[in-house]
């Protein structure tokens, strides 16, 4: 690539995203930390999901997992 293409490609990332630094090499890549996950039994379908601990209710024996809470949504909606 040239200069100019790099320059504006930079800039473009930039502006999408104004923490970004530019690349630092291929070394210099940081690793996310994985997301804490629990194991929890969907209390409508009984399926065990894993999921982000955050996201999980107090009372675990209330929780509805996406695929039953996407089930109950109304159509057309």
């Amino acid at each position: 690539m040239s200069r100019r293409k790099d320059l504006e490609r930079f800039l473009r990332l930039k502006q999408d995203n104004p923490s970004y630094q530019g690349f630092r090499g291929w070394d210099t890549v940081t690793e996310q930390q994985p997301l804490a996950l629990e194991s929890v039994v969907c209390s409508v379908c009984g399926r065990k999901r894993n999921v982000a601990n955050d996201t999980i209710p107090e009372d675990p024996d209330n929780f509805v997992c996406m695929s039953c809470q996407g089930s109950s949504l109304p159509e057309g909606g």
